[in-house]
């Protein structure tokens, strides 16, 4: 497995991910256009943040969003890891976890990034025991929102 950044050639597919993960995950669905014009977008503004995939024998098996916040509490960037996407054939074989592995790697390495977050839908009770897996809480923080629906 190879954990690299997505580049253009990915777009395609990562908005794929996206909206199966969408329906997936809390049975919406999404405009194909929309999301396909918003994973562009990551590319055409790295402010709004970066795209890694994992690839086995060729193939995308899965995918993350990483964003940026700042943290004036720590003077440093918090990481938030959105948009988890792993292809069903590829389920339990270790690729978030690899992913994961990678942003870690990057927070552990730089003295401008101090940590990650993530949030998860409360119901998807799959993802939160990946999550706490990798050593990851929820104690601390809930997350709010004020959101027009897709």
């Amino acid at each position: 497995m190879k954990i690299r950044e997505a580049v253009v050639d990915d777009i395609a597919i990562i908005a794929e991910f996206q909206i199966l993960m969408a329906n997936e995950t809390e049975n919406i669905r999404l405009n194909p256009e929309i999301v396909l014009s918003g994973v562009r977008a990551v590319f055409s503004d790295s402010t709004k943040g970066k795209y890694f995939v994992a690839e086995m024998n060729e193939n995308l098996a899965g995918t993350l969003l990483i964003t940026y916040e700042w943290s004036d509490w720590r003077n440093s960037t918090v990481l938030w890891i959105q948009s988890v996407y792993v292809k069903q054939e590829f389920r339990k074989m270790g690729v978030f976890a690899k992913l994961y592995q990678h942003i870690k790697n990057m927070v552990e390495s730089s003295e401008s990034i101090t940590g990650i977050r993530l949030y998860v839908d409360k119901s998807n009770e799959k993802a939160r025991a990946v999550y706490e897996k990798m050593g990851m809480n929820g104690h601390h923080y809930s997350v709010f929102e004020d959101m027009k629906r897709p």
